[in-house]
């Protein structure tokens, strides 16, 4: 398991860095913040908040990061960047061999306790993802999930991410029924609790540069334990 770094005082509230080394900056981001800047939000981002992290407050550092991968803003968890361009490409270059566990509390209980959800990807009207019978429109996408714990109303599912197609998690879960809690695009509209309860508990990965298998997890929010117990 990879060692936990102490986050920075500049850090918002709720992100915490999770391993650090030369090459690497893997983060717990909490929910609510962007990965990147959109057209509205261009300082308020897990991006921003890590450049100045490896700048340590020098705004003429040449020091940067690099997205490697992306988490919805209102998705916790695990988020990996990289400290040069070169070390991106060869994390991409080996991104099949990078295997991402996420957790998620969803409505109701499965039939299916364990399995894999398939379809065909594209992005409609609004940014909207929905599932199509279509290949010529679609990609290809899968998600493995198991069933840990169920009570009278809810099931917690463990992910595996097997493509990483925008909002896949959220489409899949949602076209078998089973939307995620508080997913109010994909799922209920009248859903009260005040974020995604889709949290990316870890994250395993070749190193770039060294022989060595890098994992890194993040803790689960106190927000789910109150909702379906221990974890």
């Amino acid at each position: 398991m990879a060692k936990k770094k102490k986050s920075r005082n500049r850090l918002p509230r709720g992100m915490v860095v999770l391993y650090e080394d030369r090459d690497l900056l893997v983060v717990n981001k909490p929910a609510g913040l962007l990965t990147v800047k959109t057209a509205t939000q261009k300082t308020q981002t897990a991006f921003a908040f890590m450049t100045d992290y490896v700048k340590k407050g020098q705004a003429k550092s040449r020091n940067q990061v690099y997205v490697v991968h992306r988490l919805d803003q209102w998705t916790s968890g695990v988020l990996l960047f990289a400290k040069s361009g070169q070390v991106k490409e060869c994390l991409k270059a080996r991104w099949d061999e990078t295997k991402k566990t996420y957790l998620a509390v969803v409505h109701g209980q499965l039939t299916v306790k364990e399995g894999t959800i398939s379809s065909y990807l594209a992005e409609g009207a609004h940014h909207a993802i929905y599932s199509t019978t279509d290949k010529n429109q679609g990609k290809l996408s899968h998600t493995a999930y198991k069933v840990l714990k169920e009570t009278a109303r809810l099931s917690l599912l463990e992910i595996d991410l097997l493509t990483g197609r925008k909002n896949q998690i959220r489409v899949h879960l949602a076209d078998q029924g089973h939307p995620i809690v508080g997913d109010r695009k994909y799922g209920k509209k009248t859903d009260t609790v005040d974020r995604l309860l889709l949290h990316a508990r870890a994250i395993c990965f070749p190193h770039p540069t060294r022989d060595e298998i890098i994992t890194a997890e993040a803790e689960v929010p106190d927000c789910f334990r109150k909702l379906v117990g221990s974890i």
